[in-house]
């Protein structure tokens, strides 16, 4: 029987939106050879990070290792690990890393060990119980290089008030939700039907579950495919969406902050975005709908429903370890049933499918979204935006289309110029 560790907690504040602490302890020269019982573990800034501290003395005392933890916020980690791997340090053994942003660029270099011998080995960890999306995302050629860590997907959130007063259901397609905006839209004059992110960047993430249940996606291997069929029909209906159906005089350059106000706010019938964002709409003193806040899973396209489901972090072993077989020995703890299921317990969500199963692993999450994350778990896709090393500029370019459609443009046109833009991007980046 598996044990359960930790205790309950409230949930936690927006995932995505949270920076905590200061550097917990530095790294220091000793502890490098190899077997050596002092692990140097490198992690964020994170609400996982505060609990997992909590429990790194339970992982001393059962292995015999001291752990020597260096804390930092994701522009001090990145600028150190550029620094530090670069040149070939050794002085890294664990390290939490984003696999959207830096998974290509650190695998190319050759900064992360190789994992994929030491997960199939596992038995009893279980590397077949994390779900896919966030697998695919911390592999690069067929090698597995961390981790999946926190995971996020992206839901429908909902008013059910609406939804009552019109006699509708809960949208399960995109077709349905579409008519579903136009419906309360018309009956309800100052209330959008629809809301979403509408920056040329910022809303490229929420997009790509859109483009994904149309049946596209940003690229195959090194081909940009932003301008097939599927992938226009994708850009014009997301633009449509706002465009007739969004806030009067919608701004194109929306993040989730300014989208999520105007859901909790009231002045929306429907908002798809990140499950980490729920707390925005689900606490009072954050929202005027809280007791009106319905959750769903994403709605099916014509490809079925392929919302993102992706790993925020994952934990990798620098390469440049001599320590890495005590620094596989803290990431199979890390991320072992009984530690996802005990974080999970707290708010955070994690990428095994058997803790989504367990009714503790979902107790800390309202029901309805509990069922919707665990549903896009199992059809969920690993990513959110192009798989690149320059992601920012990745996402400038095929976030074109999407303001081109909120503003009522020719889609079809911005989308054949932005392929072209992207696949020259692409063998730059390739060569």
């Amino acid at each position: 029987m598996k044990h359960r560790m930790g205790t309950r907690a409230a949930a936690i504040t927006a995932i995505g939106a949270i920076a905590v602490g200061g550097l917990a302890a530095c790294s220091s020269s000793d502890g490098g050879s190899e077997g050596s019982d002092t692990l140097r573990v490198t992690l964020a800034n994170h609400v996982w990070t505060d609990i997992i501290k909590e429990k790194i003395p339970d992982f001393e005392e059962e292995t015999g290792l001291k752990v020597e933890l260096t804390q930092l916020g994701e522009d001090q980690l990145s600028d150190q690990y550029n620094v530090k791997l670069n040149a070939g340090t050794d002085e890294i053994d664990v390290m939490m890393y984003r696999p959207l942003q830096e998974g290509k660029l650190f695998a190319q270099n050759g900064y992360l060990a190789d994992l994929t011998d030491r997960v199939e080995g596992a038995e009893d960890w279980d590397w077949s119980d994390f779900q896919s999306g966030p697998v695919s995302t911390t592999m690069y050629e067929d090698r597995v290089m961390g981790v999946p860590l926190i995971t996020e997907s992206e839901v429908l959130y909902y008013r059910t008030d609406l939804l009552e007063a019109a006699g509708l259901e809960v949208p399960t397609t995109l077709d349905d939700l579409e008519t579903a905006a136009k419906t309360i839209s018309e009956a309800n004059p100052g209330v959008a039907g629809f809301v979403a992110r509408t920056g040329r960047s910022a809303a490229v993430t929420q997009f790509s579950s859109y483009l994904f249940s149309f049946g596209g996606d940003f690229m195959d291997g090194e081909k940009a495919t932003i301008d097939t069929p599927e992938a226009i029909e994708a850009y014009e209906y997301y633009g449509r969406m706002l465009n007739q159906y969004g806030p009067d005089n919608v701004s194109t350059d929306m993040s989730w902050p300014e989208a999520a106000a105007i859901f909790a706010q009231g002045q929306a019938a429907f908002y798809t975005d990140a499950s980490s964002l729920y707390q925005n709409l689900a606490l009072p003193e954050n929202s005027t709908v809280s007791e009106q806040l319905g959750y769903a899973p994403f709605p099916e396209g014509p490809d079925g429903s392929k919302p993102y489901n992706i790993p925020a972090w994952g934990l990798g072993i620098n390469e440049g370890s001599s320590n890495q077989d005590n620094a596989w020995k803290f990431i199979e703890w890390a991320t072992s049933f009984d530690t996802v299921l005990s974080v999970q317990e707290q708010g955070v969500p994690g990428a095994r499918q058997s803790v989504w199963e367990d009714p503790a692993g979902t107790s800390s999450f309202p029901p309805a979204l509990a069922e919707a994350i665990a549903a896009n778990g199992k059809n969920g896709i690993g990513h959110d935006r192009p798989l690149v090393v320059n992601v920012a500029e990745a996402r400038e370019i095929v976030g074109d289309p999407i303001v081109v459609g909120i503003t009522g443009g020719d889609v079809a046109t911005s989308a054949e110029e932005g392929q072209t833009k992207f696949q020259a991007f692409l063998d730059d980046e390739n060569q």
